[in-house]
């Protein structure tokens, strides 16, 4: 009996194909093989005149979804098509979550097998997990179908509505989604409470102390003067940058805080007032579930959503872990037992926790994989007894880790807090005016200061693994901070005293791993959903990235504004929430599929009505503001436009407008700033002189993408003078006539190659300076000048091999990944200018930023040319 097995990806099935008997064929379907329209073209031409035909969704006819299937996906069913020929059963074996039941129902749709089809599941692929399956067969679980489906119809519709009034009344190529608005207006919204905050500044003291007549230190912090508890950054308001309570706290200024300073330096008597001690027990963290592994691996070591998820992929597709995509917290029998073996052998039986330790899952609804994500198998191979390398050896040790440590005994902690007394007779206060009118006259200084210690009386699971932290060796000993021993009433010596001074800080903003744990925390989308939304939202323009923290544009802040204004349920966290809800409700079989989309999508308060109903109300001038909560802007308003944001005042009925620069974000705007740019339009551009040849004015402007300078006015005749943008590391005020002709001249001629007789050019491109001769290019060297490089340098450029630093084009290959599963053809990756691409066919195309070219293989390859090529 021959039996043909269909799963995913090239890789999944090259590492099933070893744990099957003979007689088993495995190919894949490379994702799925059909989907909503991506375009018109894919339209059938019969159905491009129906009205709901842009949709992809016959919502005449109970929202029956249009399903295409793409050109290259074409050669994919026509091969799985032979395949069936010859075979006596078909096993649908793909991920066993909703995309993955999807995917197979799609499959028996489209490949009509007059065979027996089987489905058959497994949440990693081992020998042990693929031999239970094989017993273990079900049917497609047409509830997960429905839920899938009915995802996929709410978020076409949700798109495919709201978008294109965001296209007519702000800009085109913009966007809306179901679960993508919603974490864009949370990112809005932390945005103006930074805005809107205001800063407090409060000031204490910090000591450095040792028992009387001992050498060991510790540092001690000052918390109340005469029993009245110092201002510390709680105590003040976010958006007065004032004290809530003033009369319940003790501010200090900077002169009171140096003036104490001199006097307990001077006079101050130290003793230790009260010790207190008391001992915690601090169990494992749960095992890692989607959005927790993307938090981790993002905090440890800066990996955004989607490069977790790629690297995940990989290393369940390879065998190494668990499915990739759970809500679960849940670990088996058989991971218990391998994590606890493991912690024997590697800890010691004094280092396992007493029981099992099992968790309970506290997501919302836990309704993808059944168990965490975890080391495959029954025994959990150790990072360093893998192959793995680069980032997937990074992740895999971080989950090895994890789920090892989840059977590790409690870490045991001491803490010590100390209370100190500094006390100054009131006869050495005298002169000290700003501290007298604290205290009042006559009376005795009492500063309390603070202290705390840590001692790790055993470390337990630390071993093994510490949140936030590449070494738990190394975190132990900073974790370990013990006091030294000291008494209630010891006498202090104080060696050195410090006045700080301090101001509070606004909301920290959103990075990837802080905005998955408040989309998971309130129940919006779902982790595995998590990295392409957030992958959206940057290149959309929404959000660009400032080290690790996501900042809104002027483009996120206007298209928020509108939908807050005219659909407050699309950004509403708990309709999206209730949204997510009524779709478990679905895979649960408690829902009915088309009930549901009619309730969201038809009648009085359904989405389209209600977007056929604000349409004509939004002015696209209206639309278009900006209201940034900045103070003295009553007469600027701020807009974004087709070429970017920028500012408008009217002034003596004249409207002046000025453009935002590129690199300024709406975090950067203030007041000042904004009629700065005002002024400066008003003024018109800076003449820096005249052209020796033509007599024209050359002028210093600003654009959308920075500074740049100008040969004459813009005019009728003239609607594109020569210009010339800044050299990386210019800066305007630098700028004079000499530099801004030679910025003019680029490209410039050189002289011509003394082999062939054509001209040599310098120049600036969108990759930096260059050379370039007989239509070649080279890229100049970080120490080259382009505005002062001669012929004689152009030349050694050009004579560098290629590949060489400032090298040409040329390509070279880096690695030869194989034969295209369906075409044959050679794919590789070879080496460019501009980094690293694949070489397929006449194709071109470039790997993503995060890839390593090492640990690049086919079905990366071939999931990246499918992208490319839909």
């Amino acid at each position: 009996m021959k039996s043909l097995v269909i799963v995913e990806s090239p890789t999944k099935a090259k590492t099933i194909k070893k744990y099957l008997p003979k007689g088993y064929v495995v190919d894949s379907s490379n994702g799925h093989i059909r989907d909503l329209p991506a375009s018109a073209k894919e339209i059938p031409a019969k159905l491009k005149k129906e009205k709901w035909a842009s949709l992809g969704i016959n919502t005449d006819d109970g929202y029956e979804p249009l399903y295409v299937i793409s050109t290259p996906k074409k050669k994919v069913v026509k091969r799985l098509k032979d395949l069936i020929k010859e075979a006596d059963e078909l096993i649908l074996a793909t991920d066993e979550d909703r995309e993955g039941e999807g995917i197979s129902w799609h499959l028996k749709e489209v490949l009509k097998p007059k065979i027996p089809v089987k489905r058959m599941v497994f949440h990693e692929i081992t020998k042990e997990a693929i031999q239970s399956a094989l017993g273990d067969f079900r049917d497609i679980d047409m509830n997960l179908v429905d839920a899938q489906e009915t995802r996929r119809v709410i978020d076409r519709l949700a798109g495919y509505t709201i978008s294109p009034l965001l296209w007519k009344k702000i800009a085109p190529g913009l966007s809306a989604g179901r679960v993508q608005s919603v974490a864009v207006k949370l990112i809005v919204d932390r945005e103006r409470e930074r805005m809107r905050f205001r800063s407090g500044t409060y000031c204490d003291l910090k000591a450095t102390l040792a028992p009387e007549g001992r050498k060991t230190t510790f540092e001690a912090d000052m918390s109340a003067l005469n029993g009245k508890r110092l201002a510390s950054g709680k105590d003040f308001d976010e958006q007065t940058g004032k004290l809530k309570k003033p009369d319940a706290v003790e501010l200090l200024n900077l002169d009171a805080a140096e003036s104490l300073k001199d006097l307990l330096t001077e006079s101050a008597k130290w003793s230790v007032q009260s010790i207190e001690k008391k001992q915690q027990k601090r169990s494992p963290a749960p095992p890692f579930t989607t959005s927790t592994l993307q938090q981790e691996a993002n905090r440890k070591f800066g990996f955004s959503a989607g490069d977790t998820m790629r690297v995940a992929q990989r290393l369940y597709e390879e065998g190494y872990i668990t499915y990739m995509r759970t809500d679960s917290t849940f670990l088996s029998n058989q991971a218990i037992s391998a994590a606890r073996n493991g912690v024997e052998e590697l800890y010691g039986t004094e280092y396992l926790s007493e029981k099992e330790r099992r968790y309970a899952t506290k997501s919302k609804s836990a309704q993808e994989a059944h168990e965490a994500i975890r080391p495959a198998g029954s025994q959990f191979k150790t990072p360093k007894d893998t192959p793995l390398s680069g980032r997937e050896m990074k992740l895999y040790d971080l989950i090895w880790k994890r789920t090892v440590a989840t059977q590790m005994a409690e870490a045991q902690i001491e803490f010590t807090n100390l209370v100190i007394q500094a006390n100054v007779a009131h006869s050495d206060v005298k002169g000290e005016e700003a501290l007298i009118s604290k205290l009042g006259k006559g009376k005795d200084l009492q500063a309390t200061f603070k202290a705390s210690g840590k001692k790790i009386l055993f470390p337990g699971y630390f071993r093994a693994y510490v949140e936030g932290s590449d070494d738990p060796e190394a975190q132990l000993e900073d974790q370990d901070k013990p006091l030294p021993k000291m008494s209630e009433n010891d006498a202090l010596d104080c060696s050195k005293l410090d006045a700080l001074t301090h101001e509070t800080k606004p909301p920290a903003r959103f990075t990837e791993a802080t905005l998955i744990k408040f989309l998971e925390k309130e129940g919006v989308g779902r982790p595995s959903t998590y990295a392409s939304i957030i992958g959206t939202i940057q290149d959309r323009k929404y959000a660009q990235k400032d080290g690790s923290a996501l900042v809104p544009t002027f483009t996120a802040f206007a298209v928020t504004e509108l939908l807050e204004t005219h659909f407050p349920d699309v950004v509403d966290t708990h309709f999206t929430s209730e949204m997510e809800n009524q779709l478990d409700e679905i895979a649960n079989g408690n829902h009915d599929r088309l009930s549901y989309i009619k309730s969201y999508f038809e009648g009085e308060k359904g989405l389209k009505e209600n977007v056929d109903k604000q349409e004509s109300q939004i002015e696209p001038a209206k639309a278009r503001r900006i209201n940034l909560p900045l103070e003295g802007l009553k007469d600027i308003e701020l807009f974004v436009g087709r070429f970017g944001p920028y500012v408008q005042m009217k002034k003596d009925d004249e409207t002046i407008s000025a453009s935002i620069p590129a690199d300024m974000d709406p975090s950067d705007l203030t007041a000042e700033k904004i009629r700065d740019l005002i002024e400066k339009s008003e003024e018109g551009p800076e003449t820096l002189g005249k052209h020796p040849d033509t007599g024209e004015d050359i002028f210093l402007l600003t654009g959308r993408y920075g500074p740049y300078v100008q040969l004459g006015e813009v005019t009728e005749e003239n609607k594109k003078p020569k210009r010339g943008s800044l050299l990386k590391g210019m800066k305007p005020e630098d700028v004079d006539l000499e530099t801004a002709l030679k910025l003019l001249s680029l490209p410039r001629t050189l002289g011509e190659h003394p082999e062939t007789g054509k001209e040599v050019k310098a120049g600036v491109g969108r990759y930096g300076p260059f050379i370039l001769h007989d239509g070649k290019f080279k890229s100049l060297g970080k120490d080259d000048n382009v505005l002062e490089v001669g012929l004689e340098r152009a030349l050694e450029v050009l004579k560098q091999e290629k590949g060489a630093r400032g090298g040409s084009r040329g390509s070279s290959v880096l690695k030869e990944l194989g034969k295209h599963p369906e075409s044959g053809d050679a794919i590789n990756v070879l080496t460019g200018r501009y980094g690293p691409y694949i070489k397929y066919g006449k194709k071109n195309i470039s790997l993503p930023k995060d890839a390593e070219v090492e640990s690049f293989d086919m079905a990366q390859a071939v999931e990246l040319i499918n992208k490319k090529m839909k």
